[in-house]
């Protein structure tokens, strides 16, 4: 009976067991044949869009950039050329002041009074001069009818000869009196700017001892640079061909505010520095350089046509150089070592390492390399 309990009780678990295992089994093919059925398909490769431009083709100027100092054609001293009190300061300090314009006034009345006197001077002379005529005529007569002596014929025309010179004695002491009373009133002798005043009014002024003002010529104006001795040649090339535009740059500036052409070379070379100045004269209507000023300039010496072209910003570097992405077969990126020549605003010239045909990647470069699949996506061509 008992040996039976345990057989029973041994059949009841297996098959317990058994139908554990098909219902696991149904669930697990459920389980399957459920996520089978719900699957979405695999995503596509993500392929990064580049920005890219086409090579620009064009004639390039070719110039060479030096640093140059301001400096002014004319700058004086101003002094007075007659003694005197300083009476009147006319233009205030620091004006722009045209050729003739009254600067400074001394009092006048001495040179005033001096010349009424000579004009005085030259009227009573005129007197005299017209009796020793009126006489040395009558002399004439009385000589020639026999009642007049020589010597007294003489005396009669030395009289007149010395009252010539002393009138043209009078006349230039009065040409003296009005450039004296001229020389009290000064004038700008060309135009330019005055700077600081250095003598107050009522000073008393002596003749080139009192330094009142100065005076600088600001248009046109030089700028003063100095080549070495190798760029030299290329000038001399350039100078042959015709005059040599210079443009300036003041600090800060990337394009030139003021034009103007080359004009001078000095004969000789620094040995010392291997270096010769030079110097171009600008136009400055507008007063912008001011002498002592230091600026950039840049010599447009010649053309260089057919030049490739391509965007600053696509440049990228490594251990070997330059370098560019740019456009390969299938869309992939290919880079190409390059070397570069003069730039010219955001563009870079490129002497080797790519074709007119190619198309220059200039964006994302950070998250491409080669052989990577992008997506081109053409911009405006830049301006050439």
């Amino acid at each position: 009976m008992r040996r039976w309990k345990i057989a029973l009780g041994t059949a009841v678990a297996l098959g317990a067991i058994s139908v554990a295992s098909v219902h696991l089994l149904d669930m697990g093919n459920f389980g399957l044949h459920s996520s089978t059925a719900g699957a979405a398909p695999a995503p596509a490769a993500f392929v990064m869009p580049v920005p890219v431009v086409n090579v620009v083709k064009k004639t390039l100027p070719i110039y060479l950039d030096y640093a140059a100092r301001v400096e002014s054609i004319r700058s004086i001293t101003l002094q007075a050329r007659v003694p005197g009190y300083l009476q009147e300061q006319t233009a205030a300090d620091g004006s722009d002041v045209k050729q003739g314009d009254m600067l400074y006034r001394i009092a006048p009345e001495d040179y005033q009074a001096a010349l009424d006197q000579a004009k005085a001077q030259v009227q009573r002379d005129t007197a005299t001069l017209d009796y020793a005529k009126s006489n040395l005529g009558r002399g004439t007569d009385l000589a020639k009818a026999g009642y007049l002596a020589k010597d007294s014929f003489d005396q009669r025309t030395s009289n007149l000869r010395t009252a010539e010179a002393a009138l043209a004695v009078d006349q230039a002491t009065v040409r003296t009196a009005e450039l004296n009373l001229g020389y009290a009133e000064i004038k700008a002798p060309f135009s330019g700017r005055i700077g600081r005043n250095q003598a107050s009014v009522g000073t008393l002024v002596s003749v080139a001892g009192t330094v009142l003002n100065t005076l600088v010529q600001l248009d046109p104006i030089y700028v003063t640079f100095n080549p070495s001795e190798s760029d030299l040649v290329q000038i001399e090339q350039a100078k042959a061909n015709g005059p040599i535009a210079v443009d300036v740059l003041l600090p800060g500036e990337t394009q030139p505010s003021q034009k103007g052409e080359l004009t001078f070379i000095d004969n000789t070379i620094d040995h010392s520095t291997g270096t010769i100045t030079a110097r171009a004269t600008i136009g400055n209507a507008k007063f912008t350089l001011l002498p002592g000023q230091y600026v950039r300039v840049r010599l447009h010496v010649k053309e260089q046509p057919n030049t490739l072209m391509v965007p600053q910003v696509a440049l990228g570097s490594s251990q070997l150089g330059k370098y560019l992405y740019v456009i390969g077969k299938g869309n992939t990126v290919d880079q190409k070592l390059v070397s570069l020549g003069p730039s010219d605003g955001d563009l870079i010239s490129v002497t080797s390492g790519i074709s007119e045909t190619d198309q220059v990647i200039t964006g994302n470069l950070q998250k491409i390399g080669p052989g990577m699949p992008v997506s081109p996506l053409p911009q405006p061509k830049p301006a050439g």
